[in-house]
């Protein structure tokens, strides 16, 4: 599939369907809407159609995208919801974001870094306008960074992609990256939904004002506390993952005098090429209920005839750090045609379908992912055509990204302290952080590109091993890392950052779990304080 050029007049470039439809479309580069019908016929399509802004898929909440136009500065626009001003193109961008004295283009690990970074005059790492070696002074070493411009940007990309492609639909952020009031405070701004998986994140939204009918609890062992809760804050969906829970949910409604809406996760056999701890739509797993046995139609059968739960729809889910669309697309040729099986045998009535989340984006230069408004459309446009084809009611489709919303947006920056050399073997530079806030290099051997932040001129002159403060000898967060000479004092950034890091994050060792600051236009706010130690003890019943 191509899709629109952005120019005054959009020239449609896609390979046809055969097929006429009334649709939506939306710039592939800066996510503008568009509305019009088109003819899309066999060969090549020649439509053209005037871009305007749509008022989204009915889909409560949801606004009108409009440009990332840090990525693209050839895409102009003006948006009414945005402070500061429209976008001519990238460079002025930067200069009233970050100062005239900061250079955007070129920079070191640009493609790993949020969309507004930049390099000053003093040769430190810009994010959202702020100078980070003054975030350091100011919030203390280690600190987490969140640009709010690069969160804004993925949010409307997804959703001008997916609803370009389907009438009704839903984009859900996976609250599991990364849990944060502040940011869900943006999400919910963007239209956006919550994927949830415990009573903590329920908890979370809604002391933070979400929206709780745009919420979906996932997880493939609820607790009956944490199901009761999230009955009573009325999240929208319950995403039942086997036949226990079906029951739990079935005595609750009936006892509550309600039908609980459900979606049924189910596991379609695919393959994602992914780490093996991120694989979660084949047969041999922990989550869903596994279509090729024959369970999956039990458990639907058992929730059309319940009288406490209301069978919405379903979904799958194959994996994470995913950059190919081939697993999706088998996913949802997969999972419709069982659904029109459903359909034939016992009524099934296909409301909602969410083929997951689990987008990849780039940790290193050699990471290419897709942008996020070219995945959303692919998979609209592969749920829209195969339910065509098979006779299916147009279902409102639900996508789920949440490390690629949140961890291009985020950076870790740390101090350095000691520094070891073993002649001939290797040298050691230690950070004051590591696998307390970032246990995923010793967890899934992820991969990481630092930068020296307070240096960003200085060329790379040999190779080192970027290790934690903790006790452990896997406590290392890069390992043969090409860098300038580092000394005691000096600021290691690790873009993308943002997602798994500090959700994962511990007290091991007793250790403080650093803060984080969300920054945009120049200014910076906390969003998460730095630990204290009396909060070390909180949990402690035998002191004095």
């Amino acid at each position: 599939m191509r899709l629109w050029t952005c120019s005054d007049q959009r020239t449609c470039r896609c390979s046809a369907y055969s097929t006429t439809a009334r649709a939506k479309r939306a710039c592939s580069r800066c996510g503008q809407a568009s509305s019009s019908s088109i003819s899309l016929e066999s060969g090549s399509c020649r439509s053209t159609i005037r871009i305007r802004r749509s008022s989204g898929p009915g889909v409560s909440g949801s606004r009108a995208p409009t440009p990332s136009i840090a990525t693209y500065p050839s895409c102009t626009g003006t948006s009414s919801r945005r402070r500061g001003p429209s976008f001519p193109v990238q460079r002025a961008i930067r200069e009233i974001r970050t100062g005239a004295d900061v250079r955007g283009a070129g920079i070191p690990g640009q493609h790993t870094l949020p969309l507004t970074a930049g390099v000053n005059s003093q040769e430190h790492l810009v994010i959202g306008g702020c100078d980070v070696v003054d975030l350091l002074a100011e919030f203390g070493s280690p600190l987490y960074v969140y640009d709010e411009e690069t969160i804004r940007t993925r949010c409307r990309q997804y959703v001008a992609g997916l609803s370009s492609a389907v009438p009704d639909a839903l984009v859900i952020y996976a609250v599991k990256a990364f849990a944060n009031s502040a940011i869900f405070r943006v999400l919910a701004d963007e239209g956006l939904g919550l994927d949830v998986v415990s009573g903590g994140e329920i908890y979370l939204a809604h002391r933070s004002g979400f929206p709780m009918d745009r919420v979906y609890f996932h997880g493939n062992n609820k607790l009956l506390d944490e199901i009761e809760l999230a009955a009573e804050l009325g999240v929208g969906r319950f995403v039942v993952d086997n036949f226990s829970e079906l029951g739990r949910l079935d005595s609750l409604g009936q006892r509550l005098g309600v039908r609980l809406p459900v979606l049924i996760r189910v596991g379609p056999g695919v393959e994602a090429h992914t780490h093996d701890y991120r694989k979660t739509g084949v047969l041999d797993s922990k989550f869903g209920i596994p279509i090729s046995t024959g369970q999956a139609e039990t458990a639907v059968l058992q929730a059309i005839r319940a009288r406490g739960v209301d069978l919405i729809g379903l979904h799958a889910h194959i994996g994470s750090q995913i950059f190919e669309m081939a697993p999706y697309l088998e996913t949802v040729d997969i999972v419709l045609d069982f659904a029109d099986r459903m359909r034939e045998l016992h009524g099934l009535t296909l409301r909602e379908f969410s083929p997951g989340g689990g987008w990849g984006i780039s940790y290193t230069h050699e990471d290419d992912p897709m942008e996020p408004n070219e995945v959303a459309q692919t998979v609209g446009l592969a749920v829209w055509k195969t339910a065509a084809d098979r006779g299916l009611p147009m279902p409102r489709v639900v996508i789920e990204p949440g490390r690629s919303i949140v961890g291009q947006a985020g950076v870790a920056l740390y101090t350095v302290g000691a520094i070891k050399d073993i002649p001939g073997v290797r040298r050691y530079v230690a950070v004051d952080g590591g696998m307390a806030d970032n246990i995923r290099p010793a967890l899934y051997g992820a991969v990481y590109q630092p930068l020296l932040a307070n240096r960003m001129d200085e060329a790379p002159s040999g190779q080192m091993t970027i290790a934690g403060r903790y006790c452990e000898s896997g406590d290392v967060l890069v390992k043969d890392a090409q860098m300038p000479a580092l000394h005691a004092g000096d600021i290691v950034a690790l873009p993308a950052s943002g997602a798994y890091n500090l959700a994962m994050s511990s007290n091991y060792n007793l250790a403080l779990r650093p803060g984080a600051v969300m920054v945009r236009d120049g200014e910076a706010r906390l969003i998460r304080r730095r630990e204290r130690y009396d909060d070390l003890l909180a949990a402690e019943t035998d002191l004095d």
